[in-house]
């Protein structure tokens, strides 16, 4: 089935809306304090169209509209019954059945060769230096949101995330490794 909106920031807004009615600007702030802009890319301009889009095809519907001080009014949106049933329709078919996503990182690594030994083996090193200190990242966000008392559940992906990452960083560590000690035969004519 095709999917009016495939957007994974609408995902995250659905996501958010199961708890509780919020206006936009509440959502982008809960989504930063729960650190998932290190799985959805949000920005204002991208999280208003979403928001848009799903009022638009009748999955959220605005309920109130407040006031706080001196700010602009703010429309606050819930779920419809038809918006809760294709998220949750979506996120039962994100989860069950993988997909190929094409990383970047992936396509770059299919020509490691090109560019020598020893510059591959520089560049696996670097990156993981950063995989490292994302990961350190990770822990220290997990450990001050489930700290606050969020429950674990509202961390998971970043769990899953860490998890990739440290996977990742084996990888290269080992395969810069491999470069480094010769194991890892090149092609003379690279």
């Amino acid at each position: 089935m095709a999917r009016k909106i495939r957007n994974t920031l609408a995902l995250a807004l659905l996501g958010l809306l199961l708890e509780r009615p919020m206006h936009p600007y509440e959502m982008a702030s809960t989504l930063r304090e729960r650190h998932k802009d290190t799985s959805f890319k949000i920005n204002p301009g991208s999280l208003y169209d979403t928001v848009e889009s799903l009022a638009k095809h009748r999955w959220i519907e605005p309920v109130e509209t407040v006031r706080e001080g001196n700010r602009p009014e703010r429309t606050v949106y819930a779920h419809t019954e038809l918006g809760r049933q294709e998220f949750i329709a979506w996120l039962d078919e994100l989860v069950r059945e993988p997909v190929a996503e094409y990383p970047k990182f992936v396509a770059a690594v299919s020509y490691l060769g090109a560019l020598g030994p020893e510059r591959a083996a520089d560049a696996l090193e670097e990156r993981a230096r950063h995989l490292a200190e994302r990961i350190d990242g990770a822990n220290t966000a997990l450990e001050a949101t489930v700290g606050k008392g969020a429950p674990r559940l509202f961390m998971i992906e970043v769990e899953f995330v860490r998890h990739a990452w440290q996977a990742e960083l084996e990888w290269a560590r080992a395969t810069a490794a491999e470069i480094r000690s010769g194991s890892l035969s090149w092609p003379d004519h690279f």
